[in-house]
């Protein structure tokens, strides 16, 4: 009698099974695109031995794209693009600093400033607060390549617009340039600059 109620249970057991779905456990990738819009913008804050300074490129006159992608699983998120900068374009607002920040930077034989973006820490989560992530960057400046790592702040506000502000300090020599003098070497500016950009972007999926 035992071995019929195992032959009926073999059916049974199979039928169960059929309508018992798997759980997929595995992680899916994901992948995101950002359109940078025209109003983004750089800044760049330095000193001298008398005063502080601030150059910006108050808009950016390109469409570019980030993309961002957290594969199956991985810890850190890929973030792929990159945003080519006029050296032109640097207002100091005081013409004399304008044009020593621009020869210091060898606008004629390097006339673009690139950053190119590689990783986030973690895949953003787009809110109206923003949160701090941090991602790695490479900016190529004067002939000279550095790889550094960026503290930014990310939201989204009510119209979808994604605000991506990243900042981080740089030195002149970094990038092998030494900071401008003036007058026979009165007015030193120092070393140290602070670089912060705001990336005004669309999501296009």
């Amino acid at each position: 009698m035992w071995y019929k109620n195992i032959l009926w249970g073999y059916p049974i057991f199979i039928l169960l099974a059929s309508f018992i779905e798997p759980r997929n456990t595995t992680p899916v990738a994901v992948t995101k695109r950002w359109v940078i819009s025209e109003n983004s913008s750089l800044c760049v804050n330095g000193s001298t031995n008398i005063n502080k300074f601030a150059c910006d490129i108050p808009a950016y006159d390109r469409t570019d794209t980030l993309t961002i992608i957290k594969g199956k699983g991985d810890k850190e998120v890929v973030l792929s693009g990159n945003i080519a900068l006029k050296v032109q374009s640097f207002d100091c607002h005081n013409s004399i600093m304008t044009h020593d920040l621009r020869k210091t930077l060898k606008e004629k034989q390097f006339p673009c400033l690139h950053i190119s973006f590689l990783t986030l820490s973690e895949f953003p989560d787009l809110s109206f607060n923003p949160s701090s992530i941090t991602g790695w960057v490479n900016i190529e400046l004067a002939g000279t390549s550095k790889r550094f790592e960026v503290n930014y702040r990310i939201s989204m506000d009510a119209q979808k617009v994604i605000h991506l502000l990243g900042s981080r300090d740089l030195t002149f020599s970094d990038f092998n340039l030494v900071p401008p003098r003036k007058l026979g070497g009165m007015i030193k500016t120092n070393d140290k600059l602070s670089v912060a950009f705001h990336l005004k972007m669309m999501a296009m999926n």
